[in-house]
């Protein structure tokens, strides 16, 4: 990796850096915090690698960044509301490194919480509120001007494809030790073209969307525990408002972790996922469809087993994908999901019969 403090100085720092270190846990791109100080007061940055592997056209996934937080301090009072991109040196707002890397650099905002796994029902509500705030204030953004930064992302169909390759490829020799995984994925293949048919059948419009909203990537202000910012927007592009929802359900209406290795533990909650129901209607403030709105849970099951099959086709692939902490990892990761799909099917009408309510 090239020397983070001459990335550093690439960029307009509003003082003097005292501290470059690694932060967070995600899963594909390197974050560092960077820390100042100017006229004796601390303030910080967020420095960030853009990983080249998934995200090849590093300056695009930037320009979209720029496209959408200049598109929402339009929208919002409160500067602190909206992520607020670093310039360079030389007028752009990324770096390009020797080694081909895209680095970019965001503003950190004080006095705000952020979530891995929320404490109360009130935390949760409030990450639905914001995730829904986000669609709403970018209902009138020019969608088609955004740059696809991760192709066919949630092309699930395709995924599919790609999942039955890697079981006939086999390169590392893992198919036959997970057989009972692979014809899981198999045996739902009906379902995965549901979302594009309702597509094709103008039920579900085509919208600016997240693709990663799980909780920690909205921040709460610490003092008023309302929802401030929406973070991590690498993938933002067009997409279905469904699969935002989902993929927050999936994440966090879990009863166990997302790499939890007792399955007995998994389970979707009912209770967690009203209430995020609730909360991500709330901050649409009716910019859904009444259609989008009954497809909510498809939405759900769809990113759910979409996720499961992209963690068992990195397992298969050798783990060259997402990051892992351990040999089996991405096993572990595919098997919860699996056991929350198939809790999703048990309980399939009392989701449909919750979303119904709020029509």
């Amino acid at each position: 990796m090239a020397d983070i403090n001459k990335i550093v100085a690439k960029f307009c720092i509003d003082g003097k850096v005292l501290s470059v270190t690694p932060f967070g846990n995600g899963l594909v791109n390197h974050t560092f915090a960077v820390k100042t100080e100017k006229d004796g007061k601390n303030t910080g940055y967020v420095l960030q690698a853009i990983n080249k592997h998934v995200f090849p056209d590093g300056p695009s996934l930037v320009e979209n960044i720029y496209k959408i937080t200049s598109f929402l301090k339009t929208k919002n009072d409160d500067p602190r509301s909206v992520i607020s991109l670093t310039p360079t040196k030389d007028g752009k707002y990324y770096h390009m490194d020797e080694e081909g890397v895209c680095w970019r650099l965001a503003d950190f905002v004080d006095n705000i919480v952020c979530l891995e796994r929320f404490d109360s029902l009130d935390e949760f509500y409030e990450c639905a509120y914001g995730f829904g705030n986000f669609q709403r204030q970018l209902s009138d953004f020019p969608v088609d001007t955004l740059f696809e930064t991760i192709p066919n992302f949630h092309n699930t169909p395709l995924r599919f494809k790609t999942f039955l390759k890697a079981v006939e490829d086999d390169v590392v020799g893992r198919a036959k030790s997970v057989q009972d995984e692979i014809e899981f994925f198999k045996s739902e293949k009906d379902f995965y073209s549901v979302l594009f048919d309702a597509n094709k059948e103008g039920k579900l419009p085509i919208r600016v969307t997240h693709n990663d909203t799980k909780t920690n990537n909205v921040l709460l202000d610490k003092d008023t525990r309302k929802a401030l910012r929406v973070i991590d927007l690498d993938t933002v592009m067009p997409g279905f408002s469904v699969n935002d929802f989902g993929d927050a359900i999936r994440f966090g209406a879990n009863t166990a972790a997302e790499d939890e290795r007792d399955l007995s533990k998994v389970s979707l909650d009912l209770n967690l996922f009203e209430v995020y129901t609730k909360g991500f209607l709330a901050g649409c403030a009716g910019g859904l469809t009444d259609d989008e709105v009954m497809l909510l849970p498809e939405g759900a099951k769809m990113m759910t087993v979409e996720c499961g099959m992209r963690f068992l086709t990195d397992y298969l692939q050798g783990d060259v994908y997402f990051k892992t902490r351990y040999p089996g990892h991405n096993l572990d990761r595919a098997r919860t999901q699996i056991e929350l799909v198939k809790d999703m099917n048990r309980k399939w009408q009392t989701m449909k019969d919750i979303v119904k309510k709020y029509i």
